[in-house]
């Protein structure tokens, strides 16, 4: 395969997680991203650390929501993180999901206007211009990156949106600069992406070969095929529970969604996953991970390759990560 990237999310050591990158840099690996979705580990801090660690590999938010931080605040992050790895950073922006959302306070109001706004004023900023921009969800008056000490010169942070709605997703071909496509999907669900990405791509005089195209993909790896299985077995349990839109586009029954959500809490505790997850089968896991032997995985990432993803952004699930990375090496 001609790319490959590496997600990390929270099931490491952070310290662990720098002699990952490090290791994924030296064995071919394009770049890393790393998660922030649960109230658990927060994407900046640890981009900040693989920054400093490396000399080539991209590292990309997979994703952040554009809720949480304001406009300016988010613009001059990823400005501060351009300025430990220029032209390695990558802005992976989501419009969070519910209930988490929620329960934090927060009404997702518009979320596609919300969204269009935010990636608007992000470029411009990181084009260091002066911005004054009034919408429905951004006011800013005379603003600018106020870069006093260091490079004065515009920023090459392109923006992936990680769409999962079809309006969300059209939107994305039109005015971002990728897409991170969902994992927990089969390889066909990219043929419906692109080709709403290609209707929004074509508004701005674009096609869909223009959008980059990076995919998650849940990814277990062991000589063991069954235990593999069953430590894919283990996430599917909990993110079928607590973010249904991902069950949606997955194509999994409701009623075996509520079945797992009446078992499982929020947070959910270990043994709420290890009651539950008799109810996700076999065939969905091999139908929406790549999980098994390393050739097993191999050739299933290669399903997705095939359906359009340009980049698959490999989560490590349980076992040992640097197993994964020797699987993949380039």
């Amino acid at each position: 395969m001609k790319q490959v990237a590496l997600y990390l999310q929270d099931a490491h050591d952070l310290r662990d997680g720098l002699d990952y990158v490090r290791y994924a840099e030296n064995h071919g690996f394009d770049a890393v991203w790393q998660a922030e979705s649960r109230l658990v580990r927060d994407a900046i801090v640890p981009m900040a650390a693989y920054a400093a660690v490396t000399e080539k590999i991209k590292i990309g938010s997979g994703v952040i929501n554009n809720w949480t931080r304001n406009i300016g605040l988010l613009a001059a992050t990823y400005l501060t993180l351009d300025d430990l790895a220029p032209n390695r950073i990558i802005c992976g922006i989501g419009a969070w999901w519910d209930p988490l959302a929620k329960n934090v306070g927060i009404d997702r109001k518009k979320p596609l206007t919300a969204m269009r706004e935010t990636v608007y004023v992000m470029k411009k900023l990181l084009a260091l211009e002066t911005v004054t921009f009034h919408g429905e969800t951004i006011h800013v008056d005379g603003i600018e990156l106020d870069v006093v000490h260091g490079r004065r010169e515009p920023r090459n942070v392109p923006i992936y949106i990680g769409a999962t709605g079809d309006k969300m997703m059209e939107m994305t071909g039109e005015i971002a600069d990728g897409v991170v496509l969902n994992y927990c999907v089969e390889p066909k669900y990219n043929e419906k992406a692109l080709e709403l990405l290609d209707i929004g791509a074509k508004k701005s005089g674009r096609r869909v070969e223009d959008i980059d195209r990076p995919q998650l993909i849940v990814c277990s790896v062991d000589e063991d095929h069954d235990k593999a299985i069953d430590t894919s077995r283990e996430l599917l349990t909990q993110y079928l529970a607590q973010q249904p839109h991902i069950a949606k586009a997955s194509g999994v029954s409701m009623t075996v969604v509520e079945e797992i959500q009446s078992i499982l809490g929020w947070p959910a505790t270990k043994e709420q996953i290890k009651q539950a997850k008799h109810l996700v089968p076999d065939e969905l896991i091999e139908r929406i991970t790549a999980s098994g032997t390393p050739t097993e995985a191999r050739a299933k990432v290669d399903e997705y390759i095939k359906y359009g993803c340009t980049c698959p952004i490999l989560y490590s699930v349980g076992g040992d990560v640097t197993q994964l990375i020797d699987a993949f090496a380039k």
